[in-house]
């Protein structure tokens, strides 16, 4: 996500009295597939990824591994903008991926790919991570869904992170996609949220008391050696080091973009009424990040088929039930924010299933992966613009320097 208020990540002079903006950007990471086969298919070979930086520039780049694509909004000011950047850009990639004889799909592990098939992507920056992590970062095959709100002062995200981190594990439910991996029903509805926490510096956070606090832990990470800058903090939710924003990191990539647009409106929601609470001098119950993780574990597991627990009453209660809770939480924050009409298709995801819940039901009716691919290519494809002609043929080209730097991104580095 680009943000236009860049300063350094000095937040501090935005007035804590005034109402954050709750702006959206949403960032998603694609399978790229060979239709023919349904597994994935590296671009490396390609103009794919060059094609689509000069018609998207910065809303595309590559990720860790060459079967992977990452695009990201730019700054969108409601939930119907971002719908239409989301749209818009997924649009954009899937023409310029058919013109390659491929296609992208949305899902946060494909069902039979293997890591160890998977090319590196050329880039200084991602050989750095292999070689600090090594197996656990080859093996990181897996898709992510990535959605930050505009919270300008840093003393109103760090409160108000605080306290939404006791509704993680509801969002992570509604947006599970990942049962399968390497071939294998793990069992799980969210297998990807496993593979992730083999990484340092993940799950769900602990309490913070003030802005400052956390970034005495950030610096003493970086003069420990421990990290070289805040990005490499991958907790569910975090202060974005570089935008004025708190990025929520748990969810799972669902299929559908409307799936897609009614978490990040959920999101959005929850942040605004958390808000609202403490312009009124008021908060939510702050619970320890082990508790959390017992309710993280259940959503992993069984999505919004489970129970969470409701720490106030403790006591375990049917997902579903709980979830319908929060929208009730949120409801009187919806109309302001003009979102009533993307949190209600939360009600779809209840009654249908996750993205999660959808693709076990094709394994099980005709017991083929390839068909399950196949499905997630279809579902991701849902609502797309059939023309992009109008999007393509607008773009402004970039300017020579901008140009040279991207070819100078995709020159291959020596491996380490």
């Amino acid at each position: 996500m680009r943000h236009p208020d860049q300063r350094g990540g000095n937040f501090e002079s935005w007035d804590p009295q005034q109402r954050p903006s709750f702006s959206l950007g949403i960032e998603e990471e694609y399978m790229v597939l060979d239709p023919e086969t349904w597994n994935l298919k590296t671009h490396l070979d390609l103009e794919l990824l060059s094609r689509g930086q000069m018609v998207l520039h910065e809303h595309i780049k590559p990720e860790l591994l060459g079967s992977m694509l990452e695009i990201g909004t730019g700054v969108c000011r409601n939930i119907q903008e971002a719908r239409f950047e989301i749209t818009k850009i997924r649009s954009i990639v899937a023409h310029l991926a058919k013109q390659h004889g491929l296609v992208i799909g949305a899902a946060s592990t494909h069902p039979f790919a293997r890591w160890q098939e998977q090319k590196i992507f050329p880039n200084e920056r991602y050989y750095t991570i292999v070689q600090d992590m090594q197996l656990l970062a080859r093996s990181l095959l897996i898709f992510g869904l990535h959605i930050h709100i505009g919270i300008e002062n840093r003393e109103t995200q760090i409160q108000i992170m605080n306290e939404m981190r006791y509704f993680l594990p509801h969002i992570l439910a509604l947006s599970t996609s990942s049962p399968f991996w390497e071939g294998v029903d793990t069992g799980l509805k969210s297998f990807r949220s496993k593979v992730f926490e083999r990484f340092p510096r993940t799950g769900i956070p602990g309490y913070f008391a003030s802005w400052a606090e956390f970034e005495n832990f950030v610096n003493i990470l970086i003069r420990t050696g421990c990290i070289d800058n805040a990005k490499k903090i991958w907790w569910d939710i975090r202060p974005h080091p570089f935008f004025p924003t708190l990025e929520i990191r748990i969810c799972d990539l669902p299929m559908r973009i409307d799936e897609t647009i009614a978490i990040a409106a959920l999101c959005q929601a929850v942040a605004a009424k958390l808000y609202s609470l403490y312009a009124q001098n008021m908060s939510f119950r702050i619970y320890r990040p082990e508790l959390l993780q017992e309710n993280k574990w259940r959503a992993v597991r069984y999505g919004i088929d489970g129970k969470l627990i409701d720490f106030g009453k403790q006591k375990e209660l049917p997902a579903r039930d709980l979830i319908h809770e929060l929208l009730d939480f949120i409801d009187d924050v919806v109309d302001e924010l003009g979102s009533r009409e993307e949190i209600n298709y939360i009600y779809e995801i209840l009654e249908t299933g996750t993205s999660a819940d959808r693709q076990l039901r094709v394994y099980k009716e005709t017991g083929s992966l390839e068909k399950v691919v196949e499905y997630i290519y279809q579902e991701s494809n849902e609502g797309l613009f059939e023309d992009v002609t109008p999007f393509i043929g607008t773009v402004h080209r970039p300017s020579p320097d901008t140009i040279e730097e991207k070819k100078t991104s995709l020159t291959p580095p020596r491996m380490p």
